[in-house]
């Protein structure tokens, strides 16, 4: 079946590499964009193009490229099977690690979907905060972090709303072995100071920072 083994070596170079910029650990953005990020390099321009994004189907292209160079036969089945592979092994890799090996905050799954933060105007100069937000411990220890909130989404958006709350923060956390917790988050806010004020509004999908002394995670 295999016509041309070095072809086949080259292809897994990148085969491998686009794997790993897309694998959604530990942050909830890919670990190429948390690398890129690392060295202050921007993960998309100005007009929402993804650089890591388009690097790594990139060189998942030049991957299949060279797989189907090497085959006798079976390309498209073999393609497609590669294709599948990259899109779901990185998830799965993931989540197996987490649920068996993890310790720490790197145990600590986020349910992002089901997070959910609302605000009120008490009177004229302060507004009530309050967030909901879910986590699972997967280690059989105790895990004790702290919570932040984005200051910035990405580096064109204005800041979110969202970002008040750390008028209060970091926020401490401690979840049990093995157990999930939904932390309720209040602070009241001073917004006199505002140009332009807030009545009330609502956000969900919250994104969070947890910490835990050297190490954090951007969730």
């Amino acid at each position: 079946m295999i016509k041309v083994k070095k072809y086949l070596y080259i292809a897994l170079i990148p085969f491998f590499a686009s794997m790993a910029l897309n694998f959604p650990f530990p942050d909830v953005n890919p670990y190429g964009e948390t690398i890129v990020s690392v060295f202050d390099i921007p993960v998309q321009s100005a007009n929402g193009i993804n650089y890591v994004g388009i690097t790594s189907l990139l060189l998942l292209i030049f991957s299949l490229y060279f797989l189907m160079k090497s085959l006798k036969k079976y390309h498209v089945r073999l393609v497609i099977t590669a294709i599948m592979i990259a899109i779901f092994t990185p998830t799965f890799v993931a989540s197996s690690f987490q649920k068996t090996f993890a310790t720490g905050i790197y145990a600590i799954s986020y349910e992002l979907d089901d997070s959910k933060c609302s605000f009120d105007k008490t009177n004229e100069t302060t507004l009530h905060g309050v967030c909901e937000l879910p986590f699972k411990n997967y280690s059989k220890n105790d895990v004790q972090f702290t919570i932040e909130f984005y200051k910035r989404y990405s580096f064109e958006d204005e800041i979110p709303m969202v970002s008040l709350m750390n008028n209060t923060a970091p926020y401490r956390v401690k979840l049990r072995g093995n157990g999930t917790k939904r932390v309720i988050i209040e602070t009241n806010i001073d917004i006199s100071k505002m140009e332009s004020q807030i009545d009330d509004g609502e956000a969900t999908d919250v994104n969070i920072i947890i910490k835990s002394g050297r190490r954090s995670r951007k969730l």
